[in-house]
Order: C-alpha cells, then structure tokens, then sequence
C-alpha cells in the first residue's frame, strides 16, 4: 500500500524539481527524502525516479503518480473537512502565516476573537514574500495572508486554493512629525521630495519597488541612501527624523510611531491583500471560524485615507 506521507513528498517533488529543493521547502534533509522516495518506489514497485550522480527527475511512471497523489491528497483533506463539519464545534490547530505587516496588525484582533473558542489552537506564522501559498499548497499551513502588488496572483495559483479579498493598502507618504511636510494644509508635492533623504527596503522586495515606481514618476530621486529589512524598522527610523519613506497604510496599523502620514495625490500603487487556503479546507469549523476572525480583523484594520 503507498504511504500517503510519501504520496505527499513525490508531489513536493514534481513541484520543485529537485531533492534538495523538496527538501528545503518541508524541512527535511535531502537524504531523508531521497531514502522516503526510494521507499516509495518499493511500495509501487516500479522506478519513479531517474536518478543520475547530480540530479534525478521523474520518470513516466513517477509523473503519472504525482498527478494521482494531488488528487489522492485533495481527497483526503475533503473527507477530513467533511468529517470536521459534522462536529460543527471549531477544535483542533489552525496554523496561519502572514507577512510581517498583516501578522503585526491583525493579531490582537485576531487573538481576541479566537480566544472565544476553548478547543481551538491558534498559531500564527510570520513568512518571507511569495512563501505563503506554497506553504498552503504544500499543507504547512492552512491559511496565508498575503500580499499582491501585481493584481494577477489569484488567476496565476493553482485551481485547488481559494483566494478571499481582504483589503487595498494603499502605498502613503511618511515623514518624521518635525517634517514642513507634516503639515495636512501643505499640499505634497513630491518633486519638491526628490532630494530628500529616503528609506526604503532592500532591492526586489514589492515595497522597494513601489517606492522606485512612485519616484519615477517625479524623474526619480538620488539612490536611497538607507535599506533596511523591516517596515517598522524604517519607520522607526523616520520617527527620529533620520529620513522618509513611502509605505503600505497598513505597516501603520500599530500607530505606535511619532511619525505624520500623508495622501500621495494622484497615487494609484497599492497592493491588495488577500487570506489563502485549500478549497478542501473552507469547511473545517476550525478554518471558517479562523476565517471569519481574519475578515472582522481586517475590516477593523482597514487603512483609513491620510489627511492631505
């Protein structure tokens, strides 16, 4: 009989294409996956892995299985979800990640609201960008919160997820309250900003490149003189007058920096945000309560529009 722990590797693997890849991504080490597909192959019976001295790759008889364990393991979580449902009461583990902003500003929502059920045990994750629908898919976790700056993500993922819009988080000027540009009678003018002292992340994260988009349409600014790993960490920085920066409301939702925030006119860079799961998953009770928890903190959170 194949072992559905198995099943789930060789999907793994047909999805990243390597043993070390597969590896990384559910926190194995490459021997320990090579050694539990080979394990697999004795329990079919047949090679479902073309193995080299550098690399291996699926044979015919292996992709085929791949296909097959997919829908072996949809199943599964169908009959899990379906046999959850009749208890109706949500127990169990609920594992959410989130990226770093949406974790700071919807846990005490979201802790509050799920303390209300006594056999639930919540976990909530914080996840590098692009993570957190492989974790789902792969059945890491059962809920991400993620981040879209491209408007494209739910038609490009996978038919078995399900995507729930949640918010748009629009990108909003930051500077220390000390700021001439604190000011909400002052018009922002971001020509007039161009030689300012700007914070942003390290290149290739969405937010830096927000930030490079919105300066481009002013000609650009001088290279920013600051990255920093963290929105809190930048607009830590910018509440001692170090800079300014430009992000996400939502990295504000914390409102606990000496900082002014203002409406970019003419603005239309934002990123939507969104709660990922399994379709299989939607009627655990334990993942639509934890659901409905993650709507009412985002309507809460909702960033309201700046002054100016």
């Amino acid at each position: 009989m194949l072992e559905l722990r198995r099943l789930r590797l060789l999907a793994e693997f047909a999805r990243r294409g390597s043993i070390a890849a597969t590896a990384a991504a559910l926190g194995y080490t490459p021997s320990a996956v090579s050694q539990q597909l080979a394990a697999l192959e004795r329990e079919a019976r047949i090679p479902l892995l073309d193995r080299t001295a550098r690399s291996a790759e699926l044979t015919d008889a292996g992709r085929r299985l791949a296909v097959r364990a997919e829908e072996i393991l949809a199943l599964v979580e169908t009959a899990e979800a379906e046999l959850s449902a009749q208890a109706d009461t949500p127990m169990g583990r609920v594992v959410v990640t989130a990226f770093p902003t949406a974790a700071v500003a919807f846990a005490p929502a979201l802790a509050q609201s799920l303390g209300d059920h006594p056999g639930l045990t919540f976990v909530l994750r914080q996840t590098r960008p692009g993570d957190g629908i492989r974790q789902v898919q792969n059945g890491e976790v059962d809920i991400a919160l993620i981040d879209d700056w491209t408007g494209k993500v739910p038609d490009q993922s996978p038919a078995a997820l399900e995507f729930f819009h949640l918010l748009r988080d629009p990108l909003v000027l930051v500077v220390p309250a000390s700021h001439a540009m604190s000011d909400p009678e002052r018009p922002v003018r971001l020509h007039d900003l161009r030689d300012e002292p700007w914070m942003a992340a390290p290149p290739g994260e969405p937010s830096r490149q927000a930030v490079e988009r919105l300066l481009d349409t002013v000609g650009g600014a001088r290279p920013v003189p600051w990255e920093f790993e963290g929105l809190h960490t930048i607009l830590s920085l910018v509440a001692r007058g170090i800079g300014i920066t430009a992000v996400p409301a939502l990295a504000l939702a914390a409102g606990d920096q000496d900082v002014a925030v203002r409406r970019i006119p003419e603005c239309t860079l934002a990123r939507e945000v969104y709660a990922v799961t399994r379709t299989a998953s939607v009627r655990r009770p334990s993942v639509a309560v934890t659901l409905r928890a993650i709507y009412a903190a985002a309507r809460d959170t909702q960033p309201s529009p700046p002054e100016g």
